[in-house]
């Protein structure tokens, strides 16, 4: 009756693990829960974006374009020029980006359309780091590819060693995700590992699958983008710079509008225009009033500065609590913390049980290679609250473990 890659090879998610893990303990109740557990920013979305959606009433009787409207994919193109100081009229807004819901829609969607039914021989394969993301997973598992789980933990900088991949294994990939900077270890790519990465999937006629939704937040320099380092590389003389390439932005973190469900793809259009072909068929149209508000919130760029600031702080206090102890380092983007506590199932049950304080066990962003899950010792904890709440979740997690 069901599809059993749904039923069989995807396991519960995350969350509903770690509710499961947490349900036969009692909580403190003399303690405010803090919920670090989830990457959902607390941070309020900027007024003049909640104005555009509350005073925007005339497309609510209106089916949206499925392509976008003209003037957000025009902010889009217009925000990726200068974040990545691309040259002006490169990117076509009607070739080069399309509208999403959200990042999550987009890097579930390229493993669908970029799986081909062979490949090199076999079955494709898609390959993704471990820790990942859950929809990488799911693309791959429900586009019928054989998921490849590359590890990326201390020993190699925290990014999946793509190129240690044997080139018969190259032949048959489909599809390879990176995040940058990277859930859950806030790991940044250099131009020179993408530049790499680039090369092995255009050899391979792989399509790359760059997840950059954390790329507007970071403690240094602004991470390089995908879309950069391609140009760079570019060998067309400007009449194919993207082949093989698909980048993922979002609102959610940049803006603090997880609810907008609001991002975009940008890349190859070849790909775009996949994209596109598939959300015609099935996916969200994106409400009028929620794609205007993107489309201002793409142009603004005085409330990302406050965000990262936000985050800023958060990583300063927790600097002052934890600076010696479970491994901590500072991440170069993103905003979660890394932590290694020895064993993370036994850790988040003693910080709910005597703290209650909800982290994630590791092990539930990650999968077994090998007969070992490599993020077992592990907790995550997003620093998405004020600096005063952090404060307090961070004292409480160091007294009890």
């Amino acid at each position: 009756m069901f599809n059993p890659r749904l039923t069989e090879t995807l396991t519960d998610f995350p969350f509903a693990r770690l509710n499961a893990l947490l349900a036969p303990v009692t909580p403190p109740s003399h303690l405010p829960l803090i919920n670090m557990s989830v990457g959902e920013p607390q941070g309020a979305m900027p007024a003049f974006a909640r104005k555009i959606v509350a005073e925007e009433v005339e497309g609510w009787n209106k089916y949206p374009p499925n392509q976008g409207l003209p003037e957000l994919n025009l902010a889009i193109c217009e925000w990726l020029n200068r974040r990545y100081k691309l040259p002006k009229g490169l990117l076509d807004p009607a070739r080069h980006v399309h509208p999403t819901a959200g990042s999550k829609e987009g890097v579930y969607i390229i493993s669908t359309i970029a799986t081909p039914q062979q490949k090199g021989g076999g079955r494709p394969i898609v390959a993704l780091p471990n820790p990942f993301y859950q929809a990488y997973l799911g693309g791959a598992v429900l586009s019928g590819a054989e998921p490849l789980l590359v590890n990326a933990n201390a020993a190699n900088g925290f990014l999946p060693d793509y190129e240690g991949i044997d080139d018969a294994t190259w032949q048959r990939i489909s599809v390879v995700y990176l995040c940058s900077p990277a859930n859950p270890q806030g790991a940044i790519a250099s131009a020179d590992y993408l530049r790499k990465l680039i090369g092995l999937c255009r050899k391979h006629d792989a399509v790359l699958a760059v997840d950059e939704c954390y790329a507007e937040i970071y403690t240094g320099d602004a991470p390089v983008g995908a879309l950069q380092v391609a140009l760079a590389m570019d060998e067309t003389g400007g009449k194919d710079p993207f082949r093989n390439l698909a980048v993922f932005h979002s609102l959610s973190k940049r803006s603090n509008a997880a609810g907008l469900r609001s991002g975009f793809v940008a890349g190859d259009p070849k790909l775009v225009a996949m994209v596109l072909r598939w959300r015609t068929y099935g996916g969200p149209q994106i409400p009028f009033a929620i794609q205007k508000a993107s489309a201002a919130l793409w142009q603004d760029e005085v409330h990302p500065i406050e965000t990262r600031e936000w985050y800023r702080k958060n990583f300063k206090v927790a600097e002052q609590i934890l600076h010696n102890r479970f491994g901590y380092y500072t991440p170069g983007g993103g905003f979660f913390l890394w932590l290694d506590v020895g064993n993370g199932e036994a850790a988040t049950r003693k910080l709910w049980a005597e703290a209650h304080v909800k982290v994630l066990p590791g092990a539930y962003c990650c999968r077994e290679t090998d007969g070992i899950n490599t993020a077992e010792r592990y907790i995550r904890v997003a620093l998405v609250h004020d600096e005063s709440t952090t404060r307090e979740g961070l004292s409480r997690l160091a007294s009890v473990l």
